[in-house]
């Protein structure tokens, strides 16, 4: 079965991966941000830039597996060439470094992948755009490269996730994969879903709810899951245990609640919620154009995947909404703030009042944007009565509403939950009810990724050198123009509309200041500020 090649903005030494590919040289140099990933044992000399690693090539091999005892294995990529110092060949040299390490990945045996994931996942950067001599071709090499990732998630069976972390490399590769059809293995009316999200999310219209089955890709516990760890920890008898299975979520909950106390349960849920490594479904949300999200999950790896593409991410109600900034508002609470945690019956009977601010962001989005839910059952009792209340406001008008306020993407089809919700939301199921649901979660990440694709916005690589090859005739004589402005403005400009000014052309993938430039960070090991457009337009 063929694997598929996602694309996304995230870091490396924070996504959860089976494998990762990360670049080096003959002297087995590192840059410095990737040394989170290498045993320190082996990390000999170490400075601010690079790291050398206590290791030796086996002859004349490129690709070397790093010894470790963790899930994730570690691949040294050899993508410098010291011979060539013309770089006539560096991209050639480039792809078939590519091919060797992913079938030397290949190679390695992995029975089970990381989480319960249907297929192993294989991450890689741009290989070569930091010393491997191809920062000033990163478009010719995206055009060499997705090709080759993609025959070999055929040809092997596992997927792979490209990660970028600038803005034009996203933006770039997003076009190429738009003017190759990308391999997204969905069908008809999945992609015809992909597009409307897409469309919404790139003129402002979309906000994404986000649900425990997100962070689940991640291994932490669905609710259902979490009440079973809680009863490990109480010591209750084993008929207590048995009966714990027979009540209502909200009061077993209660009950261990009290059993714990709740200094120890508070504490339990900052451990267990707290900063991780994030799943491919987190890189995926975070990196679409939507400044609203809404979630019940405790986790902060949602602003986790968004911080390290260099959206900074407001947390409500624990932080203060800014212009210009995207929010997260977390309906139950956050492991950061562990007494502001929802759990028991007794404390969603509290939301209702204390809470209420907090529902009534959810009714506005329902009423003024199309809201995407993702990793839930739409069965919590909070979101049912905030739907029951948006839903009798839509109709005070006096005839039904026919609107639908957003679009559940659901592992199953569920035709009675579907129907429950008719009226409110549109139910896609990713698959027929005899499908894994680790390979329909799997899909749903190929949705996203598609979603994704089509809502990033197509001139985020113009100004920047490393993409004109791609650019035709038109877009150059744009970029030149633009260019020659950038050239105008100064490193320090003082007046808010130059700042402005600045701000649009590095969104166009102007790099630098003002007026100037900047190398390329090391093959995605450092990210750039995301200067995307973030006020919210009308719904």
């Amino acid at each position: 079965m063929s694997g598929h090649v996602f694309v996304v903005g995230a870091d490396l030494t924070r996504l959860s991966c089976d494998d990762v590919l990360v670049p080096t040289d003959r002297s087995l140099r590192v840059s410095s941000g990737w040394c989170p990933l290498l045993p320190p044992q082996l990390i000999g000399g170490h400075d601010d830039d690079s790291a050398c690693l206590d290791l030796e090539w086996s002859g004349n091999g490129r690709v070397l597996r790093v010894p470790g005892d963790g899930d994730r294995c570690v691949w040294l990529v050899d993508t410098v060439d010291a011979s060539d110092r013309e770089g006539d060949g560096s991209l050639d040299r480039l792809i078939d470094g590519a091919r060797e390490a992913l079938a030397a990945v290949a190679r390695r045996d992995v029975p089970v992948p990381a989480h319960g994931r249907a297929r192993r996942l294989v991450g890689l950067p741009a290989l070569g755009t930091g010393w491997g001599g191809a920062a000033g071709e990163r478009g010719a090499l995206l055009q060499r490269l997705l090709p080759v990732l993609r025959a070999a998630a055929e040809e092997h069976g596992f997927d792979v996730a490209l990660v970028l972390r600038g803005p034009s490399d996203l933006a770039a590769a997003q076009r190429v994969r738009r003017g190759e059809d990308g391999g997204w293995d969905l069908p008809d009316h999945l992609r015809e879903v992909a597009r409307q999200l897409g469309e919404r999310a790139r003129r402002g219209q979309l906000a994404v709810f986000i649900g425990a089955g997100v962070s689940a890709a991640a291994g932490l516990p669905t609710w259902e899951q979490l009440l079973g760890e809680l009863a490990e920890r109480t010591g209750l008898a084993d008929d207590l245990r048995a009966g714990l299975e027979r009540l209502p979520a909200q009061d077993a909950a209660a009950l261990l609640a009290r059993e714990l106390g709740r200094e120890q349960l508070e504490g339990y849920v900052k451990e267990r919620f707290g900063p991780g490594p994030y799943a491919l479904a987190h890189a995926l949300i975070a990196d679409l154009p939507v400044q609203e999200f809404v979630t019940t999950n405790y986790d902060p790896l949602v602003e986790l995947a968004a911080a390290d593409i260099g959206r900074d991410v407001r947390v409500l109600p624990f932080e203060e909404a800014a212009p210009g900034h995207p929010w997260l508002l977390k309906l139950h609470g956050d492991a950061a703030h562990p007494e502001s945690v929802v759990l028991t019956r007794e404390e969603y009977l509290q939301f209702g009042d204390s809470r209420a601010a907090l529902a009534g962001v959810l009714h506005s989005l329902l009423l003024t944007r199309h809201v995407l839910f993702v990793g839930t059952s739409m069965l919590d009792d909070d979101l049912v009565r905030i739907a029951h209340q948006v839903r009798s406001a839509l109709q005070l008008q006096g005839t039904p509403s026919e609107r639908r306020n957003g679009t559940v993407l659901a592992l199953r089809h569920d035709p009675a939950r579907a129907r429950l919700w008719e009226r409110d939301v549109e139910t896609i199921a990713m698959s027929a009810g005899d499908t894994s649901p680790a390979e329909a979660a799997r899909r749903l990440e190929v949705l996203l990724d598609l979603i994704g694709c089509l809502s990033t916005p197509p001139t985020g690589y113009l100004l920047d050198p490393a993409y004109r090859g791609m650019l035709d005739d038109e877009e150059r004589r744009l970029s030149d123009a633009l260019s020659a402005v950038a050239t105008t403005l100064p490193d320090d400009v003082r007046s808010s509309a130059a700042a402005e000014v600045g701000a649009l052309l590095r969104r166009l993938g102007h790099r630098g200041g003002a007026g100037g430039g900047e190398e390329p960070p090391p093959d995605g090991a450092t990210a750039d500020r995301d200067d995307r457009v973030q006020e919210q337009r009308p719904g």
